[in-house]
């Protein structure tokens, strides 16, 4: 499956790839555990599930582990540099090129997981169905299917700033973030400055996120004929939607 050069150019950086797994690992994220969760769900939702296909999957990090729970697993991941890295740590795995919207493996699993908000990149609620039947297409009937939002309208904090610091691998590095709502989406600028033997550098980039409604959400789940709940917590604290195919 090939993918646009225009919309891939959309996706994370190699700059944002090479540092991802560090900054996430510096600042205790437990990608193990969090996999643990969901498959704990899945597999409460379609017992004996054996299967698990994981869309955005990033680096590859919940792959993982994923691969401990299900005999079959792969990944969709748009970024040529998050695909290199998550095909590097998972030999035998297969991490499909393609975007959320329209991609067709041609098979389907028991599980589907779109998770770290990955969602929330569609540009309009059209986009967003799209790409929920994209996911549904690929489930099996009776097979589970969870996908984590961005966050809600209302649960957005116009003019949050974060930051942390991180050393691993021998590399310093700061993150600092401002995040401002325009109109129905949200624009995150986030700068970095990554130290390392070879010198200092710095880069800034820019995420947009669109601010769908719980609600909008749902409507896709249901007419992609998925019966969809929304569950508070999640890994991030942004919630998840968790459904079975009918």
């Amino acid at each position: 499956m090939t993918v646009d050069p225009a919309v891939e150019s959309m996706a994370y950086s190699r700059e944002h790839a090479d540092i991802y797994d560090m900054i996430h690992s510096g600042r205790g994220r437990d990608w193990a555990a969090e996999a643990d969760s969901i498959a704990d769900i899945a597999v409460a939702k379609r017992p004996g599930a054996d299967s698990l296909l994981d869309v955005a999957c990033g680096t590859g990090e919940h792959l993982r582990r994923f691969r401990e729970r299900f005999t079959t697993v792969a990944g969709l991941e748009l970024s040529a540099g998050m695909r290199e890295l998550a095909q590097r740590k998972l030999p035998g795995v297969t991490i499909h090129a393609g975007d959320m919207r329209d991609f067709d493996l041609g098979r389907r699993f028991d599980v589907v997981t779109c998770m770290c908000f990955s969602l929330g990149y569609m540009t309009s609620v059209g986009q967003l169905h799209e790409a929920i039947a994209s996911l549904v297409r690929h489930v099996n009937p009776g097979g589970a299917v969870i996908a984590e939002p961005w966050w809600f309208p209302e649960k957005f904090l116009d003019g949050f700033v974060s930051g942390a610091v991180t050393h691993e691998r021998g590399h310093v590095i700061s993150r600092v973030s401002h995040s401002v709502r325009e109109g129905g989406r949200s624009r995150m600028t986030v700068r970095y400055t990554v130290a390392n033997a070879q010198g200092i550098r710095d880069f800034t980039e820019t995420e947009i996120h669109s601010l769908f409604s719980c609600e909008e959400y749902l409507a896709g789940f249901a007419r992609a004929g998925v019966e969809a709940e929304f569950q508070e917590g999640g890994p991030n604290g942004r919630g998840m939607f968790i459904g079975t195919r009918g």
